[in-house]
């Protein structure tokens, strides 16, 4: 028996993204397949198309790092987990996403919030992952902190506003239009910094009485690293999940020491089952409450089938989109 994913032909545009027959996924040790409902689109996935993102070795060759859907088959050694065959879930994935079926390890897999639909939940598993992962476990993000999120109108972006708003921080957010950075506010963000018309650090100092901010969590790099720790406050953390503005840059120690600050630059994607299990876990536990009462809430731009994933990818580039653009394979 086969099924129906999105292959990439070869290293290139969205053109290159086909619709074709491949086979089944086949569960392993500690695995479930999953009959996939929706899929979303991420950043990591075009950077995989373009040829600069190969999947961790064992992974599904197929783009996809989160999915909704149903419990198709249980592998070996999920005996105790508590799932079974037909139940809804949601899953972080390390590829395979944009296909029917995929298989993923017993730990990464969380149930469908209540009161969220099962395409919606397609868009929670990775952003949910990467912003407690990063924001609250790495930087440790507490009520009263302030927070700068770049990307404010990005799926990561505006989870990450509505989870630092819900846990008492005071948010501020970069977005690239006056439209964008109205969503941001509308999701909890207290200051909205347009990129493109304003020195986003000159900024931070003003608002911030020329304290700076707790933590800064970036998905730029190198353009933005001078100016993201010129934004800091004394004992201050950076955090950086994404490398659009390029890999290289100078970093001042000097600042650093005076100031006692730390860079963090993590992938989330890249991490051993066990790690990636306990981040679940602890989403599962402080997060999805907060989704169920209605303090957080999936932001999907639009849907678009899985065949047409060259279209959403295009879209993704284009940088016209507010929150995620969902797949739907049913």
């Amino acid at each position: 028996m086969g099924m129906r994913a999105i292959v990439i032909r070869e290293p290139g545009g969205p053109d290159t993204l086909d619709w074709a027959e491949v086979p089944d996924p086949e569960p392993g040790r500690g695995e479930v397949v999953v009959d996939v409902t929706a899929t979303a689109a991420n950043r990591a996935d075009i950077s995989q198309r373009e040829g600069n993102y190969p999947p961790p070795p064992g992974a599904s060759p197929y783009p996809g790092l989160e999915c909704s859907g149903r419990i198709n088959a249980l592998g070996p050694g999920t005996e105790g987990s508590g799932w079974r065959v037909g139940d809804e879930v949601c899953a972080l994935l390390s590829g395979g996403g944009y296909a029917e079926r995929v298989a993923v390890p017993v730990g990464q897999l969380l149930p469908v919030p209540a009161g969220v639909d099962a395409v919606h939940a397609a868009a929670l598993p990775e952003v949910a992952c990467t912003v407690w992962s990063n924001l609250f476990m790495t930087a440790g993000l507490t009520s009263g902190d302030s927070v700068l999120v770049h990307g404010g109108g990005s799926g990561v972006g505006t989870f990450a506003i509505q989870l630092a708003h819900a846990r008492g921080a005071r948010v501020l957010t970069t977005a690239g239009s006056p439209e964008k950075l109205a969503r941001c506010r509308e999701l909890g963000a207290d200051v909205g910094i347009d990129y493109h018309t304003e020195d986003f650090a000159a900024r931070v100092k003003e608002e911030t009485g020329g304290a700076g901010v707790d933590v800064v969590l970036d998905i730029m790099g190198g353009a933005y690293l001078d100016a993201n720790v010129r934004s800091l406050a004394v004992g201050g953390r950076l955090v950086v999940i994404g490398l659009m503005g390029g890999a290289k840059a100078e970093l001042n120690l000097g600042r650093m020491l005076v100031k006692r600050l730390s860079v963090h630059a993590t992938s989330l994607r890249s991490r051993r089952p066990q790690e990636k299990a306990a981040i679940v876990a602890e989403v599962a536990q402080q997060v999805w409450p907060l989704i169920e009462k209605g303090a957080i809430r999936p932001i999907v731009d639009r849907t678009v089938p899985l065949r047409e994933a060259a279209q959403a990818h295009r879209i993704m580039e284009s940088s016209e989109h507010v929150g995620k653009i969902v797949l739907t394979a049913r």
